[in-house]
């Protein structure tokens, strides 16, 4: 993981994406209709929607807006869309995996693969990259954001069931199992912490570095194509992403 900054993106991420933020809480909203259609609307008694609204609240969504969006997926119907996954490639053997959630499956899939054909990459089957990732929840704290040392926050998490915890040069990384990350995000926030960013996510085990300026294009070209369709939730890889990224 020698030189893969996970804050420096995430920040990154998160200032080019202001101007983008009405279709970010969109996702987040889709995020919030699923959780609710298969655990119900309380928060409480319904785990995965807890961890939806853990990481709308790391994306700045404000809480008026996280409950309007859970008072409407508990009233619309959601029978129409199903979720679906893709995993592929992109150049130089990178991996990839796409999380969908479409009212057209045909519309999803064929999007989905012209966004890797124009980035000469190709979608596999089932299970042919999952295997090179671990399903974690992954917490990031902001060095500039925290007023504890790296021993006191480790102690919070890992008595709240952390499975790991990792000190960057600007931030704090802390890993759970997926059914203990509602436990551990809550700690820390009972203990005033903030987070850059929080959710349950599909941690690559090994990167992939790219120095060729062709297969650094193609791949910004897949995962732009991805993140402009209105079907696609989330996207996973494994390419260790340059901090400085200029579309």
């Amino acid at each position: 993981m020698s030189g893969h900054s996970k804050f420096a993106n995430i920040a990154h991420k998160k200032a080019a994406n202001d101007a983008a933020k009405g279709k970010i809480f969109t996702r987040l909203g889709k995020e919030i209709m699923v959780a609710v259609k298969e655990g119900g609307p309380d928060v409480n008694n319904n785990s995965k929607l807890r961890q939806v609204v853990t990481k709308c609240k790391a994306a700045n969504m404000p809480n008026d807006t996280i409950e309007r969006a859970i008072k409407k997926a508990a009233s619309t119907d959601m029978s129409n869309f199903e979720s679906v996954t893709y995993e592929g490639y992109g150049p130089n053997g990178t991996a990839i995996i796409v999380e969908a959630l479409t009212d057209n499956r045909n519309r999803a899939a064929s999007n989905i693969r012209n966004a890797f054909t124009k980035g000469s990459g190709n979608v596999g089957t089932p299970g042919c990259v999952s295997f090179m990732f671990d399903n974690k929840g992954q917490i990031i704290v902001a060095k500039e954001d925290c007023d504890k040392d790296a021993d006191e926050l480790m102690m919070i998490a890992l008595d709240a069931g952390a499975d790991d915890f990792n000190e960057e040069d600007d931030c704090f990384e802390i890993t759970t199992a997926p059914d203990d990350f509602g436990a551990v995000t809550d700690a820390l926030t009972s203990s005033g912490i903030t987070f850059a960013s929080a959710e349950v996510t599909m941690i690559p085990q090994t990167y992939v570095e790219l120095s060729d300026e062709e297969d650094i294009k193609k791949m910004r070209r897949i995962l732009n194509l991805l993140d402009e369709d209105d079907d696609v939730q989330n996207v996973y890889h494994n390419w260790d992403e340059p901090e400085e990224q200029e579309d």
